[in-house]
């Protein structure tokens, strides 16, 4: 029976091993593609939608990046809750400070569903005078040539383009964390997913075609779900139309960050994904390295009785590929980096089992309650 089992165990983490080095070379090919689209080629008018609640010091550097794009005809609307929050009034210094850009802040708050970002946004929606229009986070940074990147992947059949974020400016080992999270694991999973045509959304930049989105439920659609990207993949899929990703991910400031602001966004994230995707999100836990890493040396110790060799060659080989990829990619690595990258993949089982039982989180300060068996509802 021993046999059995480590023979069977080891072809699991072979297949595990096999998932990360194929998701690893399939996200260095597609960040080495450089597409281009016949609605690039039309430069069509793009109205960008950025909400903002609270005011880090990056969101102030990403704010700032959204009035220096490089393209013919473009507007910002920013969308603020409240008239007190810190980022109004940085909001209108920047406004005033680049008088030729075409820019404007609403301030006020419709309730659409469960989603306080939803609520934000939904009046910038309304506001948008052009055909093509730019969701984006207050976090993303946005460099010269932002809308053409997301322009360029647009194809006849798809529904949404959406960019992935991927963290820069790293301070700290509790920054390496987040980005251990976003970069080598959540954007290589999503490019190498949407390298085989399973490209799903991710709300840090959405780049929709208004009257797609108006003529099935406008943004009230999108709350359909708790979360927007998991509705704005749902609603494309079941038009017939897919999700594609960007050919560059968008990129995010990450500074100097905690492990309990770390904690609770990847938490809630999780959370999310758990709600939306059940049947995927069982299967998250096979995503850690660790798992694939102990499994196979549990493997090879019943059958030889050795342990410390194969374990220190799967960690080798698991996360000498995640540095490969870091390197490849041009995303931050130091000496930090796998440290990081194996709390990441401990953490991972662990936020995965609280993720099925707790149903609630806060946001900006707003309680959400979730529940499998009624919408998400805010306190």
């Amino acid at each position: 029976m021993p046999t059995y089992l480590a023979v069977g165990l080891l072809v699991v983490c072979g297949i595990l091993f096999a998932l990360h080095l194929a998701t690893a070379v399939l996200t260095i090919r597609r960040l080495r593609r450089s597409g281009s689209s016949a609605l690039l080629r039309s430069l069509p008018a793009v109205s960008i939608v950025r909400p903002v609640s609270g005011l880090a010091k990056e969101d102030e550097q990403a704010l700032r990046s959204a009035f220096s794009l490089d393209y013919p005809t473009f507007e910002i609307i920013i969308c603020a809750e409240r008239e007190q929050d810190p980022a109004t009034a940085f909001c209108r210094s920047l406004i005033a400070e680049f008088p030729t850009v075409a820019a404007s802040l609403l301030v006020g708050r419709t309730s659409v569903g469960a989603n306080p970002k939803l609520d934000n946004v939904e009046k910038g929606w309304n506001a948008a005078r052009h055909p093509w229009v730019i969701m984006a986070d207050c976090n993303v940074l946005m460099p010269r040539h932002y809308v053409q990147t997301m322009l360029a992947g647009w194809r006849d059949d798809c529904g949404l383009v959406c960019a992935p974020p991927v963290g820069i400016q790293v301070e700290g080992f509790w920054s390496e964390l987040e980005c251990g999270f976003l970069n080598t694991y959540q954007a290589r999973w999503q490019l190498a997913a949407d390298s085989v045509g399973l490209g799903f959304a991710q709300g840090k930049s959405m780049l929709w075609n208004r009257a797609f989105l108006d003529a099935n439920g406008g943004t009230s659609a999108l709350s359909s779900e708790i979360a927007e990207d998991a509705a704005a993949t749902k609603l494309v899929r079941e038009r017939g139309l897919r999700v594609r990703l960007a050919d560059r991910p968008s990129v995010q400031p990450m500074g100097r960050r905690d492990f309990q602001r770390a904690w609770n966004r990847q938490l809630r994230w999780a959370q999310l994904r758990r709600q939306s995707f059940p049947l995927e999100f069982a299967l998250e836990p096979m995503t850690s390295g660790l798992v694939a890493i102990i499994g196979a040396a549990m493997a090879v110790w019943l059958l030889s009785g050795a342990i410390l060799v194969p374990a220190l060659a799967g960690t080798v080989f698991w996360y000498g590929i995640e540095a490969i990829l870091a390197l490849r990619a041009g995303w931050p690595a130091t000496v930090l980096s796998p440290f990081a990258w194996v709390m990441r993949d401990m953490l991972i089982p662990i936020i995965w089992s609280i993720a099925w039982v707790r149903q609630s989180y806060v946001w900006n300060g707003k309680a959400v309650v979730m529940s499998t068996d009624r919408p998400a509802t805010q306190l």
